[in-house]
């Protein structure tokens, strides 16, 4: 079973179910503003991609935090704290397969074999 990981209403969240589906693998959605973002998975997708990689800078919430708040973007450990309070600075989706192959966005998600 594939783990997408997003905000529902996130278009490209939206985009990828729709070609998960399309080639018949069964996914299942973690909703960030439905089940929020724990200490420990935040860690972990910090871990697998880097925070310069997971944390959106182009997006609407970046550009609304202060100085101070962005200055946290580069640190593991402080920006683990900030995409917990901010689930939406992170990029979308992150899909961790069966397997546990974590990829990140929706042109690595076509990375996969039918």
């Amino acid at each position: 079973m594939i783990k997408l990981y997003g905000i529902s209403n996130c278009d490209t969240v939206r985009k990828a179910g729709k070609w998960l589906d399309a080639r018949g693998m069964q996914w299942t959605l973690h909703d960030y503003r439905k089940h929020g973002i724990d200490a420990a998975l935040a860690t972990r997708i910090l871990g697998v991609f880097g925070p310069e990689r997971v944390i959106n800078r182009r997006g609407t919430t970046w550009r609304q935090l202060d100085d101070k708040d962005q200055a946290k973007a580069t640190d593991p450990v402080t920006a683990a704290e900030l995409i917990q309070a901010h689930p939406a600075l992170i990029k979308r989706p992150i899909v961790v397969t069966s397997a546990q192959h974590w990829l990140l966005g929706y042109d690595e998600l076509m990375t996969l074999s039918d």
